[in-house]
């Protein structure tokens, strides 16, 4: 059985599928090992547009398996410390390529978002929850931190510090009703149209200019990073003539415009 499926639901659109529902797609290494293959695959894939993760049955993702953590690859002849550390690594790896793939990343949170689960949600650009989805930083609750998988980066730049440290340092639920209002997704739906949601999104992405949409989420990840107003608005500003000088994208518009019809971008 595949842990992890790669389908394609609409044109343009791939989807990444963790398949262990009857362990609510738990992060055992069988798992997230499959899925960063399946991320770097897809990220490569030049007829995707779009990607949606999401998780198989009721739950996204609930975080660290606590029966079974399957097995870490590459580990023949370490020591029990050094294990450790390749085992963060390689979770580490999976938020960042979810940061560093080439198309947008939509989360599909049909559930239960617990932990690194959580963490997976943060990662994506973009995320859309069902109505019986929740969020929890589980780690505290598990006599640990709360601060994994890039957890104490991302959650106070997406709901603010104060609320972020509230979160973590309690380890509570957040509802997804809740989930909406401070900002930590940017919909709620019912659980039947979730995904159909998420493609419609997908869809007026896809109908936008390739590179205009690629350089726009790197430039609002690297804004998050930036040192100052200044330095961010020279790096903003050489990625909008580069566009602007190297695509006619900006003319189809004003012409598409005139026409009264959806504009071709060809990059």
């Amino acid at each position: 059985m595949a842990y992890v499926e790669i389908t394609r639901p609409r044109d343009q659109v791939a989807q990444v599928t963790l398949n262990r529902p009857e362990r609510m797609n738990a992060m055992a290494f069988d798992v997230m090992v499959p899925l960063r293959h399946a991320l770097e695959e897809v990220s490569r894939d030049n007829t995707v547009r779009v990607v949606v993760v999401t998780g198989a049955g009721r739950a996204f993702c609930s975080g660290a398996d606590l029966e079974d953590a399957g097995t870490v690859p590459g580990i023949a002849g370490l020591t029990r410390p050094t294990i450790a550390l390749r085992a963060m690594e390689l979770l580490d790896e999976v938020i960042r390529q979810l940061r560093a793939m080439h198309q947008p990343v939509i989360a599909a949170v049909n559930g239960p978002a617990i932990g690194g689960g959580m963490c997976l949600a943060l990662a994506a650009d973009i995320r859309l929850t069902a109505e019986t989805a929740f969020f929890r930083a589980a780690g505290v609750n598990n006599g640990l931190t709360s601060s994994e998988l890039g957890l104490s980066y991302l959650l106070p730049r997406a709901i603010g510090s104060s609320r972020a440290f509230e979160l973590m340092l309690t380890g509570r639920d957040v509802p997804a009703a809740e989930a909406e209002r401070i900002g930590l997704v940017s919909a709620v739906v019912p659980s039947a149209s979730l995904l159909e949601e998420c493609y419609a999104v997908a869809g007026r992405i896809i109908a936008l200019s390739r590179v205009g949409i690629e350089l726009t989420k790197r430039l609002l990840w690297s804004s998050l990073d930036a040192s100052s107003l200044h330095a961010h608005m020279d790096h903003e500003g050489l990625s909008q003539l580069y566009v602007r000088l190297t695509t006619a994208n900006f003319e189809e518009a004003v012409r598409a415009r005139k026409e009264g019809r959806p504009p071709i971008f060809e990059d």
